[in-house]
């Protein structure tokens, strides 16, 4: 019976059905090697470290989620081709154990990410936005998602191995002095699936449309000039006069100088 050739794509397709079992804190190159049968050493060969193997891991899982993204009718709306296109990066890192942990922060090995990416991008651009304002809100939501995602695997239920995750009971008892905390915590740590959607509509109804379209990104704050520019003499001083003028006309007559209480009060009460 011939042996199973080792290669890349066999190691991570096993790391990620092991990383169900034990989490990634688990996960090391010997207890992957124990699974294939094979020394620890023969792993070395195709990963230099853990950080490789993540990579090849991450890799793998953005492979199966490509496949699902390419087939799907993408919706005319780009709003809601956006909003699919994290629902479906959520659901997919949720079938693995720690899988946004995985997933974030690694390189991709081949361009795996390219067609789903330039899809999404296209469809932004095709709806008026700029280049560089596609990627920022593209970049933004996937943030948003991968995050999202981390804090709920660390806090359960997690929905790939079924475990029950944060006791809310014993964390109401430690913050009985703070009432407000505690009932946060229900908000939180349950619902995950409503949270989800209910901070991306927040986030997007907040994001003001015309922020994005056509400026290469949300609206610049406006710049303060620099103290020391200089401005015309004659026109500064004009305008100082003319200040001046007005509010001695003003309060000519109120035996007080413009600007004490009594004749700020006497204003608001007019």
């Amino acid at each position: 019976m011939a042996t199973e050739r080792l290669d890349r794509t066999r190691v991570a397709r096993t790391a990620l059905r092991l990383l169900n079992e034990v989490g990634l804190d688990g996960l090391t190159l010997r207890a992957i090697a124990k699974e294939l049968d094979v020394k620890a050493p023969a792993l070395y060969w195709h990963f230099k470290d853990k950080q490789a193997l993540l990579d090849e891991m991450a890799t793998e899982m953005l492979r199966r989620m490509a496949a699902d993204i390419l087939e799907a009718e993408p919706p005319a709306d780009w709003r809601e081709g956006l909003a699919a296109a994290m629902r479906g990066l959520r659901e997919h890192l949720l079938r693995y154990r720690d899988g946004a942990k995985v997933y974030s922060g690694t390189r991709f090995t081949d361009a795996s990410y390219a067609g789903p990416m330039e899809a999404q991008l296209r469809m932004l651009t095709g709806a008026g936005f700029t280049p560089g304002a596609a990627a920022r809100a593209w970049l933004t939501a996937y943030s948003y998602t991968i995050g999202f995602v981390i804090e709920e695997q660390a806090m359960g239920p997690d929905a790939a191995t079924g475990a029950e995750g944060y006791d809310l009971a014993a964390r109401a008892e430690r913050l009985a002095d703070y009432p407000l905390a505690a009932a946060a915590g229900e908000e939180m740590f349950r619902g995950h699936d409503a949270g989800f959607e209910a901070g991306w509509g927040r986030w997007w109804r907040g994001s003001n449309r015309c922020c994005w379209r056509g400026s290469g990104g949300p609206l610049p704050l406006p710049v303060r000039a620099p103290a020391d520019k200089p401005q015309p003499s004659a026109t500064r001083f004009r305008r100082r006069a003319l200040r001046t003028t007005l509010r001695t006309v003003a309060f000519r007559g109120t035996g007080m100088p413009p600007g004490s209480p009594s004749t700020v009060s006497r204003r608001r009460l007019k």
